[in-house]
């Protein structure tokens, strides 16, 4: 333990290994289905069942302190935590973000991606692809010795590069068997700050940019989160282990992410 915070063994991180390989397919099966007049009610069915029927898992959300949906589906200006509804019909020019996590023999993998509805405006697709850089300009920093510090710092730089802004209130957070474990990584900081890294550690890094400013509101709901400037607002996640030469990232997207190159 590093002042609390687990350290897993080369065992441990295979079936980390495991859980998170299987977040990341759900994300590959369900891009196909994200089209204009589908609703986000329906792309939770598909990912439920095939994280049920298919993957033989356990959708970690379900019942998540109360939550009652499988992913969760956040469009356009939703930071976070968009609950999934029959009445929520994806239209053209929309981005969402697709976040899911299963539980595989006792162990959590969590991660989230963006997707773009039909042709995203220009505005939203500099936004989504900058929230990705700047979540691959964190991940580069793992390494042992790193601090948390230096993470945060290397996504808010590449941020405030494009003038977006980085929400404060939502973090990364250490996983394994339990789905959020004492760990925080925030999305911003100053290099050499922080906890220090040590191999084993595992977290999610999963920043969300807005295109306005940082300020978040929650809905009545008790969930969804939305920028109170109603900006749109983009997230991608991955969990990463610490290694003995750097990282690993444990939830590869199948097929790498579209336009992107896999990490």
């Amino acid at each position: 333990m590093a002042r609390g915070v687990s350290i897993k063994s080369a065992e441990d991180i295979e079936m980390a290994r495991r859980a998170g390989t299987l977040a990341a397919e759900v994300l590959g099966i369900i891009g196909p289905h994200i089209v204009p007049g589908v609703s986000t009610e329906t792309l939770d069915k598909i990912c439920h069942d095939h994280i049920v029927n298919v993957q033989g898992a356990i959708p970690a959300n379900v019942g998540y302190q109360g939550y009652p949906k499988t992913i969760l589906t956040s469009v356009n200006q939703v930071v976070c935590h968009g609950i999934p509804s029959p009445g929520k019909i994806l239209k053209k020019g929309d981005i969402i973000n697709i976040d899911v996590a299963v539980i595989k023999d006792g162990w959590f993998g969590d991660t989230s991606r963006m997707f773009f509805v039909g042709v995203p405006g220009v505005l939203a697709r500099r936004l989504v692809e900058t929230t990705y850089e700047a979540m691959l300009a964190g991940i580069r920093q793992v390494k042992p010795g790193a601090t948390l510090g230096d993470i945060g710092h290397a996504i808010q730089s590449v941020a405030h590069r494009e003038h977006f802004s980085v929400v404060r209130e939502y973090c990364g957070h250490g996983i394994g068997q339990v789905y959020h474990e004492d760990l925080q990584v925030l999305h911003y900081g100053r290099r050499g700050e922080g906890l220090k890294l040590e191999p084993g550690m595992v977290f999610t890094i999963e920043p969300m940019l807005n295109a306005g400013k940082r300020d978040t509101r929650q809905l009545p709901d008790g969930w969804t989160v939305v920028t109170k400037d109603r900006s749109l607002s983009a997230q991608w996640e991955h969990m990463v282990a610490v290694t003995p030469e750097g990282y690993e990232v444990l939830t590869p997207w199948p097929g790498g992410t579209g336009a992107y190159a896999p990490v």
